[in-house]
């Protein structure tokens, strides 16, 4: 193994082939390894942001509040709210003595300006060593205002981003229970797990309704409040990102009887298997769904195949390395790189579990690494010595792969093109094949370090003539 790997961290990362699969992840990241890795209350901003109605309020300093719209890009079909970035911009003095009425005050003047449907207010570590009362102040507020007003205990010290994913689905699942759910049919889904960046989620709840199916709740993506109050009422809950709200989907299911199901919508196997998933659970309730499910998938494929076969004939052989935020992008990612003739020889994830990495071992290829909670220096050396072609990842993995001269892939919630539904992995062909054929990558370090050795090699040999 390579020294750019602490000792402390080898056991979260295998190498397929040279050991049996076994891997240490969930755990705390290494202090003063720089992690790629988010906190508690990123983790429950990712979460509950996309809400598009609801007044988001950061109790902490100011650049805890720096993480907004700008940043995550979840798109709203109506309200706007969330796209709007609110601190109690804590003080020294707030520290010694107490930011619970700055918060109040924060909050009745806000709910006041912007008539929310409800308000989230994030806990920052700074709030959480200093021990203001959240849940009380949000009780005075909500009972002064008539409003949902929400605490969410996100300290970013207390665990990792999977622990703030918590406490999202917590603050959220309070909300259940509470609308009107007469009108909502029994061939009904929520939507969870998907974010709505550059409009995904318009194109899932299309196929779906495509499939004679009604979409009560966006949990997370283009959300509404009155949606998820009334939410327990649908007949299946499918999640996708099952690191972020695979919680809440238990949380439903114990309390109101809800089934839910995992599907992933990147790609073309699982796009398709995700859809049919669906179709076979309403079956009973609708025996033609399943047709409809077929003919749907079967206008898609036609549409789109002709295009990936074009750029498969660039891309066959070229190698590529995932690390993204949960694995279960990463499961998709694997499968849709075969299809477009490329190989994964890196796959990683920040927040994944034992089974996620188990399932990824079992899907790729022999030599392929797979690492949890990675940071820069690895990445780099993985990289390097792979040699890939691309790498796929979000903002903080962008400067890694262009200072090394390899290809890049935003699939983050950074990016502006879609990627899910069948058009999606058109357009991720797309771009992949754009970013790994262009020019630019003969001038750039890497490509150009071979050929000055393809060079030396070259006067060696004639000056040994």
């Amino acid at each position: 193994m390579k020294t750019a790997v602490f000792d402390e961290r080898k056991g979260q990362i295998h190498r397929k082939g040279e050991q049996p699969f076994q891997m240490t992840c969930d755990k705390d990241s290494l202090a003063g390894a720089v992690s790629q890795r988010a906190c508690v209350f990123c983790g429950s901003r990712v979460v509950l942001y996309p809400i598009a109605d609801a007044l988001h309020l950061v109790h902490g300093p100011i650049g805890c509040a720096a993480y907004t719209w700008d940043i995550r890009g979840a798109l709203s079909s109506g309200p706007a709210l969330h796209r709007l970035s609110f601190s109690t911009d804590l003080q020294e003095q707030d520290v010694i003595f107490g930011g619970e009425q700055k918060l109040e005050r924060a909050l009745l003047e806000l709910i006041e300006r912007h008539d929310p449907k409800a308000a989230f207010v994030y806990s920052t570590c700074i709030v959480g060593i200093i021990g203001d009362d959240l849940e009380a102040v949000c009780k005075r507020v909500s009972k002064e205002t008539g409003i949902p007003v929400l605490p969410v205990q996100s300290e970013g010290f207390k665990g990792n981003k999977r622990a703030g994913y918590n406490a999202a689905c917590k603050a959220m699942f309070s909300l259940m229970g509470t609308g009107d759910t007469s009108e909502i049919s029994r061939l009904s889904v929520n939507i969870l797990g998907d974010f709505n960046l550059a409009g995904e989620i318009w194109i899932i709840r299309e196929y779906f309704e495509r499939m004679g199916l009604q979409v009560v709740a966006n949990i997370t993506g283009d959300g509404r409040v009155a949606d998820i109050r009334r939410a327990h009422g649908a007949g299946l809950n499918v999640v996708q990102c099952s690191g972020s709200t695979m919680d809440l989907a238990h949380m439903m299911n114990e309390a109101y009887g809800t089934p839910f199901m995992r599907v992933s919508y990147f790609g073309v196997e699982d796009m398709a298997e995700s859809l049919y998933k669906v179709a076979r659970f309403f079956l009973e309730l609708d025996p033609e769904i399943l047709d409809r499910t077929k003919a749907l998938v079967k206008e898609e494929l036609d549409r789109m195949y002709p295009e990936l076969l074009r750029y498969r004939r660039d891309l066959e052989g070229k190698k590529a390395a995932i690390y993204v935020g949960g694995a279960f992008k990463a499961f998709s990612l694997v499968k849709a790189f075969r299809i477009i003739g490329m190989d994964v020889v890196l796959v990683g994830s920040q927040t994944g579990t034992e089974e996620d990495y188990r399932e990824l071992s079992e899907i790729t290829d022999e030599g392929t690494i797979i690492v949890d909670d990675s940071n820069p220096l690895e990445l780099s050396a993985f990289l390097q010595e792979k040699d890939v072609d691309i790498f796929v990842g979000g903002v903080k993995e962008r400067p890694i792969a262009f200072k090394l001269g390899v290809g890049f892939c935003d699939h983050n919630h950074e990016r502006k093109e879609a990627l899910e539904g069948f058009v999606g992995m058109v357009n991720f062909a797309r771009e992949v094949h754009a970013s790994v054929t262009s020019p630019v990558w003969r001038f750039v370090p890497r490509k150009a370090g071979k050929r000055e050795l393809l060079r030396n090699a070259d006067r060696r040999g004639g000056q040994a003539k």
